[in-house]
């Protein structure tokens, strides 16, 4: 990445700042559109699929377009981002996530933010909250590999699936996660249980890590 840091940082932001507030701004819509939740769901899915298409395609040239401390950390341990400029990605993309949540909130005439209220916490949520996340970066190694000029399509598909195969609806993701802590609409959670939700996505892209080394997904 040839762009100098804090224009990456900025992508970073900006990137997790719109996702989030798809997120957000998708499931207030769809509550107030539809009183069934599977119609709910459907419709907090297809815009966070779609936007993340956008979003990788035109901020992968410029940051990398992680939006996502976890995919961080990947790159980090596959010495594709520098140790130094792990803990910098972390903090814009969590910054840039609380912003989305703030203006998802004001363009519904909401408080900015507001302290999650929604229990989401157990021992299958957070099974689905690793299992999420090892597939979100097993999907994106292997399209590295295979198809580099496929990974935002394969990011947005991987996504809207695991929205609905996991029984979390698929944070996979620790900075969206903090971010919809701050709200008590459709897709927040309630914000002591965003750390469990955290722990879960870094073991799960851990494990997406090492099973990618185990199928040789490399960049060589």
């Amino acid at each position: 990445m040839a762009q100098p840091l804090p224009t990456r940082l900025l992508a970073e932001a900006l990137g997790t700042g719109i996702l989030v507030a798809t997120v957000i701004g998708s499931g207030i819509m769809a509550t107030k559109l539809s009183q069934d939740v599977a119609i709910q769901l459907l419709g907090n899915t297809i815009p966070t699929g779609a936007i993340l298409v956008v979003l990788i395609t035109i901020l992968g040239p410029v940051s990398g377009a992680h939006f996502n401390p976890a995919v961080s950390l990947v790159f980090a341990l596959r010495r594709e981002l520098p140790w130094r400029e792990l803990a910098p990605y972390t903090l814009a993309q969590c910054l840039g996530g609380i912003a989305g949540t703030a203006i998802a909130h004001m363009m519904f005439e909401l408080a900015p933010l507001m302290i999650g209220t929604t229990a989401r916490t157990g021992a299958s949520l957070w099974l689905a909250e690793a299992v999420a996340t090892f597939t979100l970066v097993l999907a994106i190694l292997g399209s590295l590999k295979a198809r580099p000029e496929s990974v935002p399509l394969i990011v947005g598909l991987t996504i809207t699936a695991t929205y609905w195969f996991t029984a979390s609806t698929s944070f996979a993701n620790p900075a969206v996660t903090l971010a919809r802590g701050f709200t008590t609409s459709f897709a927040g959670i309630a914000i002591e249980h965003v750390p469990l939700f955290v722990l879960a996505q870094i073991v799960g892209a851990l494990a997406g890590l090492a099973a990618a080394g185990a199928l040789s997904f490399n960049r060589s």
